[in-house]
């Protein structure tokens, strides 16, 4: 999963940032992790690898405190990849590691980029992104979590809604387990959003998408629900 902001900043770094050419790239300046998991960061070390002699500055990855600690342990160690954040020094390296809190409010350029509560496998948020005039929620991976919708119903300017549903209703189970979404507890938490947004449906289970679209319309059909695809350009 990867969406990318005003050209210079990038939510979440999956397979996605290899469709971006190495221009657009080198133009990512701030990138915001919802979480550690690798479909979210793979391409994190390999942006950072390919951008190095294009910038003019550090890189700057926004993230929990909790997934900068499994970054620096698990990815950026010098054994799996180089610690960038401590190269070529320091004082002067190719990363810098800006922790977040939740409800903290990030500003960049005209957008206003603020975690949300999440409840996933492991230590995750969504993010608010706020132009002023309008907004929309990345939801990143969560299962049901009512602090989060409490969250989006305080939101005036809420126009648009990213949300995860990544497995089919037959795998309750395995949602449990891995804090992930189905249709009916997407449904669920739909039903406590006391305002209409349009709702775009997010990682879902590889070759799935027919399935689960399926089972999210006859759980939800009253709030539209789209398939996110790739390519889609957002305004707000």
């Amino acid at each position: 999963m990867a969406l990318v902001l005003e050209q210079h900043v990038l939510i979440d770094a999956g397979s996605g940032v290899g469709d971006l050419s190495l221009e657009r790239m080198a133009a990512i300046d701030h990138v915001f992790l919802t979480h550690s998991h690798l479909d979210h960061v793979a391409f994190l070390p390999l942006l950072c690898d390919a951008t190095l002699s294009l910038r003019d500055g550090p890189l700057t990855v926004h993230a929990l405190p909790e997934t900068i600690a499994i970054l620096k342990e698990c990815i950026f160690n010098f054994k799996l990849w180089p610690d960038y954040s401590a190269l070529p020094s320091p004082e002067q390296p190719y990363i810098v590691f800006a922790p977040l809190a939740i409800g903290q409010t990030v500003r960049i350029g005209g957008c206003g980029i603020t975690p949300l509560p999440a409840k996933h496998a492991v230590p995750a948020v969504g993010y608010h992104l706020d132009s002023g005039s309008a907004s929309i929620v990345y939801s990143g991976d969560t299962t049901l979590c009512d602090t989060f919708w409490d969250a989006l119903d305080a939101m005036e300017n809420l126009t648009g809604l990213l949300i995860e549903s990544t497995f089919l209703n037959s795998n309750t189970e395995g949602a449990r387990i891995s804090g992930h979404m189905t249709p009916d507890l997407l449904a669920a938490g739909l039903r406590q959003l006391r305002r209409k947004v349009a709702i775009y449906i997010v990682h879902m289970e590889p070759g799935m998408e027919d399935e689960t679209m399926r089972e999210i319309g006859e759980a939800a059909a009253v709030f539209r629900p789209a398939m996110l695809k790739r390519g889609d350009v957002l305004e707000f």
